[in-house]
């Protein structure tokens, strides 16, 4: 299975920030449109990633204010970033070893999407409760689930 199989499967809604956009903004749509991510494009390019993860360490450091913050003071300038090609396999790998709970998909220099831990997990559960169904097909007289 690849990257791309699990973004046929998603939304073609995408919500970007740039990195003048003011943090209370960001954090506002994040919150309107129930999104733990947001791409952050300048001049149509990829120059970041602005998580919740991000938005916590500022609130942190300034100790609850994100008044006066752009989001180029706290996104992640240089996020994990794979292809529609991607194995789904390699995807959760690197996203472990990476920590990144959303990956921006770029083809050829253009956004595909973004792929979350989530999105990952419960396609991984999908293909593992197919394979267990045609399994459970092949053998004969297999109980029948309640």
């Amino acid at each position: 299975m690849k990257v791309a199989d699990i973004l046929k499967t998603k939304s073609f809604a995408l919500f970007t920030a740039t990195p003048d956009t003011e943090l209370q903004t960001a954090v506002d749509l994040m919150a309107e449109k129930d999104m733990g991510s947001l791409v952050v494009l300048e001049n149509g390019f990829l120059v970041g990633m602005l998580t919740f993860r991000e938005i916590n360490k500022s609130l942190s450091f300034t100790r609850g204010t994100i008044t006066g913050t752009l989001v180029r003071d706290v996104m992640d300038a240089a996020p994990l970033i794979l292809t529609s090609e991607t194995d789904v396999n390699e995807t959760r790998q690197q996203m472990l070893d990476r920590h990144a709970r959303y990956v921006p998909i770029m083809d050829n220099g253009t956004l595909m999407g973004v792929v979350s831990f989530y999105d990952v997990a419960k396609a991984m559960l999908q293909a593992q409760q197919l394979e267990n169904q045609m399994l459970k097909a092949y053998i004969r007289d297999w109980p029948a689930e309640n």
